[in-house]
C-alpha cells in the first residue's frame, strides 16, 4: 500500500506565502496632463479606462491648445495595478481632469494612501484645483511635472512658488510615458505616505 503523506509533512509544511498588501494610490491633475498615459505606462494589467470621444461641445469647453491630437478624455476614472514587490501591490486610480467631473473625486480618492498630482507647466492654472483638493483633504501627495517632449517650461522653484506648494510636498520631474519614471514617482508618494504614518504613530 502506498502511504499518503500527511498535509503537515513534505511540501505542504512550507509556510504559506502571504498575498501582497493592497495599497490604493490616486493619480490626479488637470485635463490632458498625462494621467491616463501614466497609468497605462506602469500597469501590469490592461488598464481599465473610461475614455469618451471629445465632442465639438466639449472641445469648446476644454482647452486643446497644447494637446491638439487629443481625441478622447477620461469621464470617470482610469484603473491599473502594479506589484512593487512580493509584499506590496498598488491599485492606481486616475481621476477625470475637467472641473465638471469634480463631483467624482471624493469617491475616487476615498481610502487612498496618497496621491500623485501631475502638472503640465504650460498650463499651471489647470493644476491648482488638484493641489488644493489634496491639501484640503489632508491626503499625502507629491507633485510631478510631466516633461512633455523632454522639456519643462519653468524650473522647480518657480513651479513651487506659482502653485503655492508647501515645502514638505515633494516636487519632481518625470515622464508619464516611461515605466521606470512613473514607478519612481509613485515610490515618492509611498515614501511621503509612510513618513506621515510614522509621524502620526511613532514607535
Amino acid at each position: 500500500m502506498v502511504s499518503v503523506p500527511s498535509p503537515t509533512h513534505g511540501a505542504h509544511s512550507a509556510t504559506a506565502v502571504e498575498p501582497p498588501l493592497p495599497v490604493k494610490l490616486v493619480i490626479a491633475g488637470g485635463f490632458g496632463v498625462g494621467k491616463t498615459t501614466a497609468v497605462g505606462a506602469i500597469s501590469e494589467i490592461r488598464p481599465l479606462t473610461t475614455e469618451a470621444l471629445i465632442t465639438e461641445v466639449a472641445a469648446g469647453v476644454d482647452d486643446l491648445t497644447h494637446t491638439p491630437g487629443k481625441t478622447t478624455t477620461t469621464v470617470a476614472m482610469d484603473f491599473g495595478v502594479i506589484t512593487i514587490d512580493p509584499k506590496l501591490k498598488l491599485y492606481l486610480f486616475g481621476t477625470p481632469g475637467q472641473d465638471r467631473f469634480g463631483f467624482m473625486w471624493d469617491d475616487v480618492v476615498e481610502g487612498a494612501l496618497g496621491g500623485l498630482v501631475i502638472v503640465d507647466t504650460r498650463r499651471l492654472d489647470d493644476c491648482y484645483a488638484a493641489v488644493d483638493y489634496f491639501e484640503h483633504k489632508d491626503v499625502p501627495f507629491a507633485v510631478a511635472i510631466n516633461a512633455f517632449d523632454g522639456e519643462v517650461q519653468h524650473d522647480l522653484d518657480e513651479v513651487r512658488w506659482a502653485l503655492d506648494i508647501s515645502e514638505h510636498v515633494p516636487l519632481i520631474v518625470f515622464d508619464a510615458r516611461e515605466t521606470r519614471s512613473v514607478r519612481d514617482a509613485l515610490l515618492v508618494v509611498l515614501d511621503v505616505a509612510l513618513s506621515r504614518a510614522q509621524s502620526a504613530h511613532p514607535a
